[in-house]
């Protein structure tokens, strides 16, 4: 058996994609669109320079 006939998918596999959809690809997009959302949600760099702000105006009972 040569590398080339190792490295390549069976037959069947084409099959199955055709025929059911290419579930490894299709978790892999939703994998990196939950990494992406995960990644705006978790994202507090706009809380910190407000509080950094706030911080370096001193403290105001009024603001």
């Amino acid at each position: 058996m040569s590398t080339a006939e190792i490295t390549e998918h069976p037959p069947i596999y084409g099959r199955l994609i055709e025929e059911r959809g290419d579930a490894p690809a299709e978790a892999r997009e939703a994998a990196q669109q939950v990494q992406r959302q995960a990644a705006v949600d978790l994202d507090w760099s706009d809380v910190r320079l407000s509080q950094q702000k706030k911080e370096a105006h001193g403290f105001s009972a009024f603001g």
